[in-house]
């Protein structure tokens, strides 16, 4: 049986996590930030999908 692979998309470098945080843009609200442990801790830049804001 295939193994099922879990977690979510990291928005800051595109590879799926297990270990990830999750929060609403601080901009806008509206946009959710996803990102993994790794890009969290070399502040890894990330986008919000929603209004565009960038952030560490």
């Amino acid at each position: 049986m295939p193994e099922i692979l879990s977690g979510k998309i990291c928005i800051s470098c595109g590879r799926l996590s297990s270990e990830y945080t999750e929060f609403k843009c601080p901009q806008c609200g509206d946009g959710v930030i996803i990102r993994d442990i790794h890009c969290r801790e070399i502040s890894n830049t990330y986008r919000c999908t929603a209004c565009g804001f960038e952030g560490p």
